[in-house]
């Protein structure tokens, strides 16, 4: 499984990479807010596209299709790791098709049913990303729709890659490994809590007083 970065914050991505298990990165419209003073968004994305070699989601805020066209082919042309993230709206989809067919890659995002994710396989989507944080806040099982997705997916042999998004704790990561999900995009704070175990800390601290009493 693939494990990407749910952040615009280019520490954080750095300091992911430093770990040597980043494949990508995933931004949003609020992520980039979130970077205010940093730069424009733009030299936010290619600094990012610099330090992780792998696709880097951008995402359009226009809603139209010539809008979200237009947008596309100009965040493309940032770098050839630029991933265009589309909402899954009628529009969307439609612009989903428009990429697909000018060699552009785009991962279709706020996917929260199967059959979302299944259009958007359709239409011609690289990555579709279905939020299981948000369901949970719903009052529904996120992991349930990654399990219905994956299901349908291997079903029709589909090629486009499910993205794992709202990630809120360490046991979504677990479980769509379980699941067989392509990939899940994480925040900086769950990848520190995925490498703990207290287990470990007691272990190290054992060793290292175990390690006192050895003749030297």
């Amino acid at each position: 499984m693939k494990f990407f970065i749910d952040t615009a914050n280019l520490d954080e991505i750095k300091e992911a990479a430093s770990i040597g298990i980043l494949d990508g990165v995933t931004t949003n419209p609020t992520l980039l807010a979130k970077e205010k003073g940093k730069g424009d968004f733009k030299t936010i994305l290619k600094k990012i596209c610099e330090v992780v070699d792998g696709p880097v989601s951008a995402e359009v805020v226009a809603t139209d299709v010539e809008g979200m066209v237009k947008e596309a082919e100009d965040l493309s042309q940032l770098h050839k790791n630029i991933v265009i993230k589309v909402p899954i709206t009628k529009d969307g989809l439609k612009v989903i098709k428009i990429l697909d067919s000018k060699g552009i890659r785009t991962n279709c995002t706020l996917v929260f049913s199967p059959i979302q994710a299944l259009l958007a396989a359709k239409a011609g989507a690289s990555f579709v990303s279905p939020f299981v944080g948000r369901l949970d806040d719903a009052s529904h099982v996120g992991m349930d729709l990654i399990e219905d997705i994956v299901t349908i997916f291997e079903n029709y042999d589909v090629a486009t890659e499910i993205i794992v998004a709202s990630v809120r704790n360490p046991l979504h990561v677990v479980e769509s490994a379980i699941m067989g999900a392509d990939i899940a995009t994480i925040p900086f704070k769950v990848i520190e809590q995925l490498i703990k175990h207290p287990l470990t800390d007691v272990g190290i601290k054992n060793f290292l007083e175990d390690w006192k009493k050895v003749d030297k």
